[in-house]
């Protein structure tokens, strides 16, 4: 196997710390879903503005959108950060596996 020349390396190095820098961590989803559930914190911190706002002014749909969160928390985490990979890896040309 032919190793990455230098400056590829390089590129591909400061793809990975570009998306370290914005990815977000579902241990922290979870504790804002747990203290702020209810308005929506969760979801902010993902970037879903417009459900967040929803959340906001309805209590989380009065609740039941809070509950059913705690369900899909993990999965929507591992989808904002597989996008944010994926228009990070493109940005700099680099196919991802």
């Amino acid at each position: 196997m032919n190793p990455l020349p230098e400056w590829e390396r390089f590129r591909v190095l400061r793809a990975e710390a570009e998306f370290a820098a914005v990815k977000k961590d579902t241990r922290v989803a979870y504790a804002i879903w747990v203290l702020l559930g209810i308005f929506g914190g969760h979801r902010f911190y993902l970037g879903d503005t417009g459900r967040s706002i929803a959340m906001l002014f309805t209590l989380g749909g009065l609740g039941v959108w809070t509950l059913l969160d705690g369900f899909f928390v993990g999965r929507r985490v591992r989808a904002v950060n597989r996008s944010r990979r994926a228009a990070i890896m493109a940005r700099y040309g680099i196919l991802d596996a």
